[in-house]
């Protein structure tokens, strides 16, 4: 999702840099244990699992401009920046703190935060209400952020942008978590409990809290801490996150830029998840979905022309399913795939004058007396602006949806009016190729943030220049086709079988 916005805005803005940020969040117990329990160094682990997550990103077709790891020195220096100055505020302060802990979500809970379950043995398991993880009552002494200092702020900023957090429900839960006073926030722990992780400035006895340390990486790859603010690349026009973590992102950290004297994000999308027969995927249930051997079955745009269409409504968690990703996969077979070769086909070409690409403009230009070629002229002239307002909505899924529609219109067309028939006149064949071709231009520089490898070929394919795939020349008539290359098969049938949830 994020790569998707990120291709759009430079299409949309050219001349503008866009920045996007990827990366590994490396610290914390959950990965000190983790390692421990492999018999491997931290370090050596994080090293492991940062390149396994670069290769995923190499594989996606991620276009970042940064893949940072929390665990390079730049981060380091930007960390304790940070502690400095909330510091040198009084903002940070010791105190005792006492919680129900979570090591995989690196997260203390409230009494009012945890759920109490009976166990497959009659035992008594305590949970995270919100995530379902385990919890443990730990007390400690620890720094503390004033966080309740900023619940007011927050507050109001969230009340006048009703924007701001997308989509809608999880800014009205955001609301309904500043209802109330807030809690000082715990950004330490003991060196003794956790020593993987950046140590306290003032006192080395203490590490920082992973969610203080991991939330700061978002100012490390925008350059903080910047030797002047003129030029910066802060604030995001968008960070997006998962759903379990919208606190964290939503609250905590907009109260320690707040603090800082920083400018917040200027909106917040938190996805919903991705499930396997309506459940977590988990290693430990076997349900787990493999992203690299998908990709390596259907192709990576095929995969991500999924994730978008299913995935991209950000309302419910949705299932991942190979049966519906093949169904998607034929879908784009036939309206985008199959539609290049039935247009480009020899039956009809050899209806067409030989200087029909000297005719293209004209005909796009010129009245035929078809309520379809009206039609869907007039559609493909606003198709640019319905899909961008989509996106600039958040709406990714909708976007994709928009496109396809218009090119199910167009295989429509061209069943209606059967430019191969003989009997079709010539000057219909001609309308109907041009539309057709022009159709493919726009569409293809639309899909360009969606599948950024297959809308490539097709625009290639048509002789659409590099310079003529921005975003403002996806208008009916707003740029040019060259010569067009028949036959092209952008999609090959599968051999393998159908994919089955990996263990």
């Amino acid at each position: 999702m994020a790569d998707i916005l990120a291709r759009h805005a430079r299409l949309t803005r050219p001349d503008e840099k866009v920045y996007f940020l990827a990366g590994t969040d490396e610290h914390g117990l959950k990965i000190q244990k983790a390692a421990q329990d492999r018999g491997l160094e931290p370090s050596v682990f994080c090293d492991e699992l940062s390149e396994k997550f670069r290769e995923l990103a190499r594989s996606a077709d991620a276009s970042h401009t940064r893949f940072i790891r929390t665990t390079e020195q730049d981060h380091y220096d930007a960390v304790q920046h940070v502690w400095n100055s909330l510091d040198s505020k009084g903002l940070i302060y010791k105190g005792s703190h006492q919680g129900w802990y979570s090591i995989s979500d690196e997260c203390f809970y409230t009494e009012s935060q945890i759920a109490r379950v009976k166990g497959p043995e009659g035992d008594e398991i305590i949970t995270s209400a919100e995530t379902g993880s385990k919890v443990e009552w730990m007390q400690e002494e620890n720094y503390k952020f004033r966080l309740s200092a900023f619940r007011d702020s927050l507050l109001a900023r969230y009340k006048s942008d009703p924007d701001s957090v997308y989509p809608q429900h999880q800014h009205a839960y955001v609301l309904d978590m500043l209802s109330g006073p807030l809690e000082d926030l715990s950004i330490s722990r003991p060196r003794s409990r956790l020593h993987w992780g950046i140590p306290v400035p003032s006192d080395p006895e203490h590490t920082m809290y992973v969610w203080f340390d991991a939330l700061t990486v978002y100012l490390t790859g925008a350059g903080y801490p910047w030797k002047s603010p003129e030029g910066t690349q802060w604030p995001p026009d968008v960070q997006i996150i998962g759903k379990d973590i919208v606190r964290f992102h939503a609250i905590y950290f907009p109260a320690m830029l707040q603090a800082l004297n920083l400018p917040l994000p200027k909106r917040l999308l938190a996805h919903s998840h991705w499930t396997v027969h309506r459940q977590k995927m988990s290693k430990s249930v076997g349900n787990v979905a493999d992203p690299f051997q998908a990709m390596d079955e259907w192709s990576v745009d095929l995969v991500r022309y999924y994730l978008a269409y299913v995935g991209g409504r950000f309302r419910d968690d949705v299932d991942w399913s190979p049966e519906q990703l093949e169904k998607r996969s034929l879908e784009l077979h036939s309206f985008l795939g199959n539609f290049y070769m039935r247009v480009t086909a020899e039956s009809i070409r050899t209806r067409l004058p030989d200087d029909i690409h000297l005719r293209l403009p004209t005909l796009l230009q010129s009245s035929v007396d078809v309520p379809q070629l009206s039609r869907g002229a007039e559609s493909l002239q606003h198709l640019s602006l319905i899909v961008g307002e989509h996106l600039q909505a958040f709406e990714v899924a909708e976007a994709l949806e928009a496109i396809i529609n218009q090119l199910k219109s167009a295989n429509l067309l061209l069943n209606e009016t059967t430019p191969w028939k003989p009997t079709t006149p010539p000057e219909l064949v001609q309308h109907v190729y041009a539309l057709s071709l022009e159709t493919l231009r726009v569409c293809g520089i639309l899909l360009q943030p969606f599948i950024p490898r297959k809308a490539g070929e097709v625009l290639h394919a048509l002789g659409v220049a590099p310079t003529m795939r921005q975003w403002r020349h996806a208008l009916y008539g707003g740029g040019t086709t060259g010569d067009v290359q028949q036959g092209l098969r952008l999609f090959t049938r599968r051999t393998k079988p159908t994919s089955k949830v990996a263990k």
